[in-house]
Order: C-alpha cells, then structure tokens, then sequence
C-alpha cells in the first residue's frame, strides 16, 4: 500500500507530468505555425513521451493500492521569440523536471517506500537522457545561427524522430 504522503507526492508529479504534455503541445503549435514540421514532429514526441510518463505514475499509484485525484493543470506559454529560445525553453523544464523527481525520491527515502525508489530510477534515467537530447539540439540550433539552409537541414533531421512507448519502472 502506499501512504497518504507518497500518494500526494505522486499525485502532485503526474500534474507536472501533464503540464509538460501540455507544454510540448504548445510548442508543437509554435513550430507547425513557423512551418517547422521537423521540430513540431520532435515535440509531438515529447508529448507522447510526457502522456507516458503521467501514465506510468497514474498505473503505478492505482496498483498501490491509491487514490488518484486530478488537479487542474497549469496553462504553459505559447510563443517562444526564436527555435533556440524554445528549445532553451525545454532545457530549463527539462532541469525543473528532474529536480521534481529527485525531489519524490527524496519523499520516498523519507517514507521509507523502497518500491518507489524502484520504481523513480527509471525516470531519474530518463531525465538524464531529456536533458542531453535536448542539449544535443540546442548546440545545433547555436552552430546553426541565422543559417537558413542549416535551419532547412536540421528540421528535416527533427523529422525523422520516432515516439518508441518506454518500458517503465
């Protein structure tokens, strides 16, 4: 079973979980009115990789044996002043992210709640892995400038990503 404290902290992720699908969706909406189908496609992926990870929270709290309360969520920002500042952007989400999660270890090292460890490695890993992706883009999109061309080739690059539904915990 998990506790009244850990379930709240849980709950209070898969808010922010969904907050960063809302926000990738926006971002989705920024790039496709740029004409940008190759970063909006890179961000549609985010939002299916965010959907999953609220998800595997939502399943992980139910088996738990929890109750799960949804709480309004937070309207995210809509235009970004340039690629770079976007993806800038997801960077300094991405770093907020993790250090939401590292926060809910820290509840569950608390709580003693060793299956919540378990179970937030993962995510630890995965944030890992976000702010590296994103950071590969960034350094792109600064070789990049004002390059027109170099924008023309990356976004094609962007195109090509893929949503792979993760395995979690």
């Amino acid at each position: 079973m998990i506790n009244e404290k850990m379930e709240k902290a849980f709950l209070d992720q898969i808010n922010k979980e969904l907050f960063s699908e809302y926000l990738y969706l926006s971002m989705k909406a920024y790039f496709l009115n740029l004409n940008l189908v190759g970063f909006a496609n890179w961000m549609d992926v985010q939002v299916q990789e965010e959907h999953a990870h609220a998800m595997g929270m939502f399943d992980y709290v139910v088996e738990r044996g929890g109750c799960v309360t949804l709480e309004a969520i937070e309207k995210p920002e809509s235009c970004w002043n340039s690629p770079l500042d976007a993806f800038r952007a997801v960077l300094e989400h991405e770093k907020y992210v993790t250090s939401r999660i590292n926060a809910l270890m820290d509840v569950a090292e608390e709580e003693k709640d060793r299956a919540a460890l378990i179970f937030l490695n993962w995510y630890l890993k995965e944030q890992v892995e976000e702010e590296a992706n994103v950071g590969g883009v960034i350094a792109q999109l600064e070789m990049i400038g004002d390059d027109k061309s170099g924008l023309f080739a990356l976004d094609k690059e962007l195109a090509t990503r893929t949503f792979v539904a993760p395995v979690i915990g």
